[in-house]
């Protein structure tokens, strides 16, 4: 049986620190990518500018599925309730930053690789890859909804969410480099380099990536408080 949790505690002073860090590198990280000047890659171009959002976005997907699965392992060593909540936040917003990551990488690979076909998609071996992994975390939420016991939907959960990270790195690094690939990394995208070598990238690109970060952090921590109210309420409907 699940362990009943206290109440997620919340440092606020940190969560405002945090919180008008992430305003400020996220309002110049968009300033910078729309109207600062980049250097002139070939191939890319003016859309290297995406390279401030896109990828930033799957260093969050990452970072927020490692996040989800330390709290399923947690869950099946103590069964703690508030685990269970932590793994499935991480989770999903690690799936709502993958969807806005393949959606910029669409829009990309639009007006590099396809330009002029009118194509969108191409299965190319990183999309295909990560379009994979939506999948698979999409499920975690499917089999999620259909236990209705709490502690064997935790319990079974947990097992599925630590199966999925493990294929992440397989899906978004090791299988995609092991194929021909037009995306930047792969043989035949020699731009990537240009650009992660670009100093003047590199002053809007990391902050990016520590404001996306900081951006999950404080979505989680306000679902997770908001999750735990809501499994709080169902619990005692008298309140």
């Amino acid at each position: 049986m699940a362990r009943s949790s206290p109440s997620p505690v919340v440092n606020h002073r940190l969560y405002r620190l945090v919180r008008a860090t992430v305003a400020v590198l996220l309002t110049g990280v968009i300033l910078a990518g729309f109207l600062g000047r980049i250097p002139e890659l070939d191939i890319l171009e003016q859309s290297a500018r995406n390279l401030y959002f896109h990828v930033p976005m799957w260093f969050t997907l990452m970072g927020a599925t490692i996040v989800s699965a330390y709290h399923s392992l947690r869950y099946l060593q103590c069964g703690d309730r508030l685990r269970d909540l932590r793994a499935r936040e991480a989770a999903w917003l690690g799936l709502i930053f993958g969807i806005l990551g393949i959606i910029t990488g669409m829009v990309w690979a639009r007006f590099t690789w396809y330009e002029g076909t009118g194509k969108w998609w191409n299965f190319d071996p990183k999309q295909s890859m990560a379009a994979v992994l939506l999948l698979i975390y999409g499920a975690y939420f499917v089999l999620r909804d259909s236990i209705e016991e709490p502690d064997t939907r935790g319990r079974i959960a947990a097992v599925y969410n630590l199966f999925a990270v493990v294929t992440m790195p397989f899906l978004l690094y090791i299988i995609p480099r092991q194929l021909p690939s037009l995306h930047p990394g792969g043989e035949g995208s020699p731009a990537f380099s240009q650009t992660d070598l670009a100093p003047a990238m590199r002053w809007v690109f990391y902050p990016s990536v520590l404001g996306f970060l900081g951006l999950f952090w404080l979505l989680y921590t306000q679902r997770v408080r908001l999750a735990w109210i809501r499994d709080q309420l169902r619990d005692t409907p008298d309140l």
